[in-house]
């Protein structure tokens, strides 16, 4: 059972997937989004299949291509099969083997929401080092909330922490064009956290910066390569080369699992292509996946349009990545390969 992203903020409705086509479909459409939360609904869906009979290696395959980009998703995906296949291979029959898989997608779960608080904690103290004193304007971009972890998100986490220290002065929400998950979505979990915010188009966020009114950049990712690159939701390239030339800090958050060492660099990162009508049509929430909603036309009929999923921000720009594990400053492939190693030691508890 998933919250259908797409419906929010205009009304909560939960959407139960019964077989993986469906969850898959959930993921294609966005129903279900952000990097850890994908690696966690890919576990579960691992689990789905080995607890209704299915060919678990088949619904591997088809929830791990369901996106290329974020790596959580394979990630969980494999984890969750590796413990299915790891229990049939000491003789467990079908339905233990299913128990074994549900075990680690839950241990998953657990893991990130305690990954989520870490972070929080991490990138808070970053800010207090870089910014002493308080009172902060955060701009971000995207969703980056409890909508897409187990636990309050990655860098919307590090806002809410500063929030309830009472050092937030505004959050700064990009709408992150064309699907507004900024808007629609960062903005409902900042309205329900009572931060003081404020939605902005995305080509607003310039003015900010030159106003003086941008104290730092937090921002999430969907990979980071292992030179530092990172892929986020598109739009973040842009804001990093502006806080780079206004001096503001731009800050990645997001968990070691979102790192991946087999990815040399930002070029070899493969960025999910989505379809031209959501940049030549305006939907509605509801039809953002298909649903009553429909689309408002606002360009030429037959207009091609370029829409990638996401960019990529070389790590030159990029003043720190805050992980479960700590922060790196600056940015080098060094600092993130001893992160990951450090992780794989530690049992988070």
């Amino acid at each position: 059972m998933l919250l259908d992203q797409t419906r929010l903020p205009v009304e909560e409705v939960e959407l139960v997937c019964t077989d993986v086509p469906a969850l898959v479909e959930a993921i294609r459409s966005l129903a279900v989004r952000g990097a850890p939360l994908l690696g966690i609904a890919g576990g579960y869906g691992v689990a789905l299949a080995a607890a209704r009979g299915y060919d678990v290696a088949e619904a591997a395959g088809l929830l791990e291509r369901a996106r290329p980009t974020a790596v959580n998703l394979g990630y969980g995906v494999r984890r969750v099969a590796g413990a299915y296949w790891a229990a049939v291979g000491k003789g467990a029959g079908a339905q233990a083997a299913a128990r074994a898989a549900l075990a680690e997608a839950q241990e998953l779960h657990r893991e990130d929401a305690q990954a989520s608080r870490r972070m929080a904690e991490f990138g808070a103290a970053l800010l207090e080092e870089l910014l002493p004193g308080g009172g902060h304007q955060l701009l971000t971009h995207c969703n980056t909330g409890a909508l897409v972890s187990g636990g309050e998100g990655t860098a919307f986490a590090v806002a809410l922490r500063v929030h309830r220290q009472g050092r937030l002065r505004r959050l700064w929400v990009d709408e992150t064009r064309p699907l507004l998950q900024g808007a629609r979505l960062t903005g409902y979990e900042a309205a329900r956290s009572g931060m003081a915010y404020s939605v902005l188009t995305d080509s607003a966020a310039g003015s900010l910066f030159a106003a003086g009114e941008v104290d730092a950049v937090l921002i999430g990712a969907d990979r980071v390569a292992a030179d530092g690159s990172v892929a986020n939701k598109v739009g973040s390239y842009p804001l990093a080369v502006l806080a780079k030339y206004h001096h503001v800090p731009f800050i990645v958050v997001a968990p070691t699992t979102t790192v991946d060492l087999d990815t040399p660099d930002g070029a070899s990162i493969v960025v999910e292509q989505r379809p031209g009508q959501e940049v030549t049509e305006l939907t509605s929430p509801e039809g953002v996946s298909g649903g009553a909603g429909g689309g408002k036309v606002v360009a030429s009929l037959g207009a091609p349009a370029y829409n990638p999923a996401f960019d990529i921000t070389p790590p030159e720009l990029i003043t720190a990545v805050v992980t479960e594990e700590g922060a790196i400053s600056p940015v080098t492939g060094v600092g993130l390969a001893e992160l990951c190693a450090r992780s794989s030691q530690v049992t988070i508890s």
